[in-house]
């Protein structure tokens, strides 16, 4: 359920529902917008009627929410959410693209390939200190001292970090470097993990899982945001599907239908989400024709000797030409791109 407090409700009639909420033993979520205050009830909300809360003082309204997720959809918050960090804004009217390698190999890899990218306007560095394998016998990161270097990178090329953190116990140290959370598909249901994730203050990048619905994928989040972390970046990933020839099916439908149910930002991996180096670009394209808010790409200037995915990695020069054409996609779907900057 959803309750809209009128413009000039008082904080005492605020307070006053709030507290008629928890004598029922329901939880209250508290957002201020522009104009109203809105109060999400979590929990069996079923137990009271909204005729009850409209006619409490400073209520404007009060309906319930259809949908088994409700913090993150579209009926609880109308508006986009925008997530700020530092200078960048996610969710908004620009476009923000997320690049850079599959794994924090080296110093020197990742120095060059954080260089590369930064020229092309790019603001959020990604690499992995800590990778989730499907053998135990492949590169799995270099932990903290991949921390290290992605964080050293970033930094003197002015970007923001994004690395995946594994299980709880990982995430005060990963907290420590990284300026986004994210979560693999592999833990999208790992509901323990999730659930801490929502008692942090960091954004959180929550890929969907290889063969989650929408809806399931949209529940994670729910578990996030009811946590009380309400910067939440949904990214389509990919499914599995009975196709073979790609690493996984790129759903780019999914994306407005996404932002059809849900205010989250939503971005796009092609880089899993089709794993061949000469299908990412379109489906880069695509994904922002679609309306996603950012895409996530892997680049390696030496994909060849990769320790990981550079089967799927383009080279600079490639993402480059993509951040072009990205400049030109977003100006028809009236978004803003990354410009090209000056690193030195």
């Amino acid at each position: 359920m959803v309750i809209i407090m009128e413009k000039d409700a008082s904080e005492e009639q605020i307070e006053h529902v709030i507290e008629r909420l928890d004598e029922v033993g329901l939880n209250v979520h508290r957002s201020t917008g522009v104009d109203h205050t809105l109060l999400g009830v979590i929990g069996n909300a079923s137990i009271i009627d909204p005729r009850d809360m409209k006619v409490l003082p400073g209520v404007a309204d009060a309906y319930r929410i259809t949908a088994p997720y409700k913090l993150v959809s579209r009926e609880f918050k109308h508006n986009n959410t925008v997530i700020r960090i530092k200078d960048v804004e996610i969710g908004g009217n620009r476009i923000e693209v997320i690049a850079g390698p599959c794994s924090v190999e080296s110093r020197d890899q990742t120095f060059i390939i954080a260089e590369q990218v930064a020229k092309t306007g790019v603001n959020l560095l990604r690499g992995g200190a800590f990778k989730p394998r499907t053998s135990p016998y492949s590169f799995q990161g270099l932990g903290e001292e991949g921390l290290k270097i992605l964080r050293e990178a970033a930094d003197k090329y002015n970007m923001l970090v994004i690395t995946e953190v594994m299980d709880k116990d990982q995430i005060p140290l990963v907290s420590d470097y990284a300026d986004i959370l994210q979560v693999g598909a592999r833990n999208m249901q790992n509901f323990s993990f999730i659930r801490a994730l929502g008692k942090i203050r960091k954004p959180v990048f929550l890929k969907r899982g290889i063969s989650a619905t929408i809806e399931e994928w949209l529940m994670s989040a729910e578990y996030i945001l009811s946590g009380g972390n309400t910067d939440v970046i949904l990214c389509e990933r990919g499914i599995r599907t009975f196709e073979t020839y790609t690493r996984n099916t790129l759903d780019v439908s999914a994306i407005p239908v996404v932002q059809k149910l849900s205010h989250l930002p939503v971005f796009s991996d092609p880089s899993h989400g089709t794993g061949l180096r000469n299908k990412v670009a379109p489906m880069a394209r695509a994904s922002i024709a679609a309306g996603a808010d950012g895409i996530m790409i892997e680049v390696h200037h030496d994909p060849e000797n990769a320790k990981s995915d550079g089967a799927q990695s383009l080279y600079p020069d490639q993402f480059a030409e993509l951040m072009n054409q990205i400049r030109v996609i977003a100006e028809v779907v009236g978004r803003k791109a990354p410009q090209p900057r000056d690193i030195s």
